[in-house]
């Protein structure tokens, strides 16, 4: 059984730093790609960062780029986001996804596409 935990929400000031960490077990392949999720109070969930531990591929999008980055170690079971200089449009449930689908992350991603497993969300505060 898959599973993804992810850890590290909590309260931040504006232009401070978290550390987001997904915890990955239970995929039968090396081959799978982890992608972390925003979803903003009101609004609709969307794709942000995704990594392939088929070959390391990382991809972020234009609206976080220079800021939030991800990352792996532990072979690919920990996935981290590195969360910096946040502002308060960064506040939100943040998601980790999995899929054996490893071309979901790619270096255009299309996050209409749907992951299949799911952590169950950590929320970060961004306030001052």
């Amino acid at each position: 059984e898959v599973q993804l935990v992810e850890s590290g929400g909590g309260l931040v000031q504006p232009g401070g730093s978290l550390r987001l960490s997904c915890a990955v077990s239970g995929f039968t392949s090396e081959d799978y790609a982890i992608a972390w999720f925003h979803q903003a109070p009101g609004k609709e969930r969307e794709g942000i960062s995704c990594f392939r531990n088929t070959d390391g591929l990382t991809h972020v999008v234009d609206s976080v780029k220079g800021r939030f980055t991800i990352s792996s170690d532990n072979a690919g079971k920990t996935v981290h986001l590195q969360m910096n200089n946040v502002s308060l449009e960064d506040t939100g449930d943040y998601y980790c996804a999995g899929d054996l689908a490893f071309f979901l992350c790619t270096e255009a991603p299309n996050w209409h596409l749907s992951y299949d497993h799911w952590g169950q969300g950590t929320r970060v505060t961004v306030s001052s």
